[in-house]
């Protein structure tokens, strides 16, 4: 989604409990959160939102989380800065072998770029 949403949140107890989230945005979402495929590969909730709700391209969400630059992933990958902002460009398709170059300087699984 590109546009700013206004979620309400309902406390109980004192605590949030519950978020309303407008409709077409739940329907998008809620195969993830019903899929075992996230709980199963260990994506973080906030991937997934940045992802999904924010629509973050995949790699860019987890350099986000983890906290580099892209710099700083370029270095690790023995890659320029130019070269991570094309893979986190919107419309990239990485090929296995770069998602798993990938995976490898931030930590993570290849699995856990698929979703």
């Amino acid at each position: 989604m590109k546009t700013h949403t206004e979620y309400h949140t309902i406390d109980y107890q004192g605590k949030s409990a519950f978020v309303l989230v407008p409709w077409e945005e739940f329907k998008r979402v809620r195969p993830i959160l019903e899929g075992d495929k996230s709980r199963a590969t260990g994506i973080p909730q906030a991937v997934v939102e940045a992802h999904v709700l924010r629509d973050v391209p995949i790699i860019r969400a987890w350099r986000e989380h983890i906290g580099i630059t892209q710099g700083e992933l370029a270095a690790r990958m023995g890659v320029s800065q130019a070269a991570v902002a094309k893979l986190e460009k919107p419309d990239a398709k990485p090929r296995g072998a770069t998602l798993k170059k990938v995976a490898e300087a931030l930590g993570i699984s290849p699995a856990q770029l698929e979703v």
